[in-house]
């Protein structure tokens, strides 16, 4: 079973995200273990599995925030294992969580804003004696955001605070916030959570267009079967911590181990 989900997902000439063999442990818990996969260049990737069965620890031990006990992880053929959250953002790896973690009190465009933190030259000195690449540089981050607010069509809310926002709009903005950070890419966690029918499409198709568009692979954690199967190019479940099934979403839906997952319910 488990050669064949190796031999599904494994290495690729064209990945732009690769674990081998990853395996994260707190204390004697193993969270998950074994976990091959392969992201490729603009790719729609579907991570799914009920609660507890990893998918989170995953993306932590991807990005940083909590480093593989054993396994590789690699983005664009360079081994970034255990490399610090804000260096992986640098090297072009953009979040969104399963929780919001919008400012309120903040506007929408000031919350956008934040996402072009990681390409900014900090320091008042510098600030001071060069001007003039301290303005090209504010009017360079302006346009940018400027252009990610049109295409997630949040113009008429940018001087909005977030705090009132509808859910379906607050998870606009944070997509938003990732998108301006220009990665190549992107992770999001459960970005469909709490929406109606209608959020959903809007949240589908501005993914798609994402990639088409903005060039960006990206991973995506889901619950919802029909955003998987409707927007993925390929996806992954575990269960337990451990793969399961991958490959196509249609058939992986259908996959004896996978339906007994979802009817068996949450693990936490």
């Amino acid at each position: 079973m488990t050669t064949k989900i190796k031999t599904a997902i494994g290495a690729d000439d064209g990945a732009i995200l690769e674990c081998s063999g990853v395996e994260r442990r707190f204390g004697g818990i193993v969270a998950v273990t074994g976990v091959d996969l392969v992201i490729r260049q603009g790719e729609i990737f579907g991570l799914v599995g009920p609660n507890g069965s990893g998918k989170t620890t995953l993306t932590n031990a991807i990005t940083g925030f909590y480093p593989p006990n054993v396994g590789t992880v690699r983005l664009a053929g360079k081994e970034i294992t255990g490399t610090a959250p804000h260096k992986v953002a640098k090297l072009g790896v953009a979040r969104t969580f399963q929780n919001l973690a919008l400012f309120n009190g903040m506007s929408v465009l000031d919350n956008i804003l934040l996402g072009r933190h990681i390409h900014m030259k900090p320091g008042v000195l510098r600030t001071a004696l060069y001007w003039w690449a301290a303005q090209r540089e504010e009017i360079e981050n302006r346009k940018i955001v400027e252009e990610v607010i049109e295409f997630l069509q949040l113009e008429s809310i940018r001087h909005e605070l977030v705090d009132g926002l509808p859910i379906g709009l607050k998870k606009r903005v944070e997509l938003a916030r990732a998108l301006v950070a220009e990665p190549q890419m992107l992770i999001l966690d459960e970005p469909m959570a709490g929406m109606n029918q209608e959020e959903k499409g809007y949240m589908s198709r501005f993914i798609l267009d994402a990639r088409a568009e903005r060039g960006v692979s990206v991973l995506l954690i889901e619950h919802h079967m029909d955003v998987i199967t409707g927007i993925c190019d390929r996806m992954l479940a575990l269960n337990y911590g451990e793969m399961i099934a991958s490959g196509i979403p249609k058939e992986v839906v259908k996959d004896p181990r996978v339906i007994e997952a979802y009817i068996g319910g949450s693990h936490d």
